[in-house]
């Protein structure tokens, strides 16, 4: 079924956005537990998180069909606040966060992840993929006698890897003979009936923690309303809230152009927001959007609010109705599915890409991607949005040209071609040689464009050159935001309304 499929019918959207939940679902439980053991918190306490966030972003987010939930992005943040303060300024945390996350989308904030550039999302999507990979290898780690982990041998390793590739033979095979459900759900239950029929020994979701438990119930935050508290949690909070809108409009963007469709990011802030105050309030580690599970639901045509919904109320009733059957379910067969999502994130067209591409865009992919599985994911993009920033400002810095010639009258005239910005104004001002030009120069902008408050200061740092020797300085075809911010210069601006061009200037004293 294609991603357009569950919207053609009402039976068809209903079987399949449900059937890809319940897949979903199942393969937020092991994530749910290690994001909360990665936190120091009970296990509960991440899947309350799972339930609540999902549950609130797939009803009202901006990107129907993307699964939210605890992540380990957020866990390994909150591990040191745990440690140090206890959980309860874990939830006051996560409430402030989502304040935080509503005040973005309200001010609009969220279009900014639209200047991602692509190299940066290239590499963000790679990154993940590998953490995704990552993660998965700590299940083939048993505990000894003594309570240390060691990786399995053995018969033990062998019936893993067994399971994990007749799990992924089933997700890729079964297409090309039906597509009645999710091949992804059904290598999940055959692999699982196989291990609890032919009672075969290897683990299972109950050897990581058992999920029962009852409904989430109100929980106000017990810690003290103070100054000093709030120096404690607003850190945490901020960095939680930037990290958790990062990779929400992220996940956003590839699913938008996965489907071919367009999210609402600003929406999507408000509900990650009021979904993090909600699990704040009710227990939960908070969460935001799973990549992982979002390409799960994605690749079962699942694009609608109904998968995600179906998703949260499937997990609340695994802890409430049928923790003992899912405690059964091999952890061979979700490491399968989460192998196949790796594999499916993963933009395996950027190795041929890299050898086409520019030099540096080719760095910038490989940077984020490293730090993104080395460090963190806000570092990571950030620090790829400033190496574009940076090769972009380098890049037009040097275009900055000009061709010189005298008019009829005699006057030296320098027609510019190029942007002139912070970047491009010290190859600006070697442009020009006051001391040898005649007494009338003519600066002609129509082919030039002057982007900021730098490039302002540079035109009247070349009025003052050209006066101190003792010359006249005509300056054409600048807009009238440049007009009304020059200074020096203002009194040489030759003004042509039919031809001067209009555009915006980027300077604080304007307006």
């Amino acid at each position: 079924m294609n991603a357009s499929s569950c919207s053609n019918f009402t039976l068809s959207r209903l079987k399949l956005c449900t059937l890809s939940g319940l897949t979903v679902a199942l393969a937020l439980v092991p994530e749910a537990i290690a994001f909360a053991f990665v936190a120091h918190v009970h296990p509960l306490t991440g899947l309350y998180a799972a339930f609540i966030v999902s549950l609130i972003t797939a009803a009202f987010g901006g990107r129907p069909g993307m699964i939210s939930g605890a992540t380990g992005a957020l866990a390994v943040v909150m591990v040191a606040l745990v440690v140090q303060h206890g959980v309860e300024y874990l939830f006051a945390t996560v409430v402030l966060t989502g304040l935080l996350q509503i005040a973005f989308g309200l001010l609009k904030l969220g279009k900014f992840i639209r200047m991602v550039p692509f190299p940066v999302m290239l590499g963000f999507v790679n990154g993940l993929a590998i953490v995704i990979f990552l993660a998965q290898l700590g299940h083939f780690k048993i505990s000894g006698p003594d309570g240390t982990l060691t990786w399995m041998t053995g018969a033990p390793l062998y019936t893993m890897l067994g399971l994990i590739a007749l799990t992924l033979a089933i997700i890729y095979l079964l297409p090309r003979f039906t597509k009645a459900i999710p091949s992804t759900l059904a290598g999940i239950v055959a692999v699982s009936l196989l291990v609890i029929f032919a009672g075969i020994d290897t683990k299972t979701v109950g050897d990581m923690a058992s999920i029962e438990g009852g409904l989430p119930q109100f929980h106000l935050p017990n810690v003290p309303l103070t100054w000093e508290t709030l120096k404690i949690i607003f850190p945490y909070s901020l960095i939680l809230a930037a990290i958790g809108l990062i990779e929400s409009l992220l996940t956003l963007n590839l699913i938008d152009e996965m489907t071919d469709t367009r999210g609402k990011p600003n929406r999507e802030c408000v509900a990650q927001g009021s979904a993090n105050i909600v699990t704040g309030f009710f227990g939960g580690m908070g969460g935001c959007a799973m990549i992982g599970q979002s390409m799960i639901n994605v690749s079962n045509g699942a694009t609608q609010r109904l998968s995600g919904i179906a998703a949260a109320l499937f997990l609340l009733s695994f802890i409430l109705f049928a923790s003992k059957w899912i405690a059964m379910i091999p952890l061979a067969a979700l490491i399968g599915l989460m192998f196949m999502v790796s594999e499916k994130t993963f933009e395996w067209g950027s190795f041929t890409a890299m050898c086409k591409v520019p030099k540096s865009d080719a760095f910038v992919v490989v940077a984020v991607t490293v730090i993104t599985v080395f460090t963190d994911l806000a570092i990571a993009v950030v620090t790829g949005v400033i190496i574009s920033a940076l090769v972009f400002a380098w890049q037009h810095a040097k275009h900055i040209n000009v061709q010189t010639y005298l008019d009829d009258k005699g006057w030296k005239v320098y027609e510019l071609e190029g942007t002139l910005f912070f970047a491009s104004v010290a190859q600006f001002q070697t442009l020009f040689n006051p001391k040898d030009d005649p007494d009338e120069v003519v600066v002609e902008f129509r082919r030039a464009r002057v982007k900021d408050h730098s490039a302002v200061e540079a035109i009247d740092s070349l009025a003052t050159r050209y006066q101190q020797a003792g010359k006249r300085l005509h300056l054409r075809h600048l807009s009238p935001d440049c007009l009304e911010v020059l200074e020096k210069a203002k009194d040489m601006v030759e003004i042509n309304v039919g031809e001067d061009p209009h555009y915006h200037l980027a300077d604080d004293r304007l307006g």
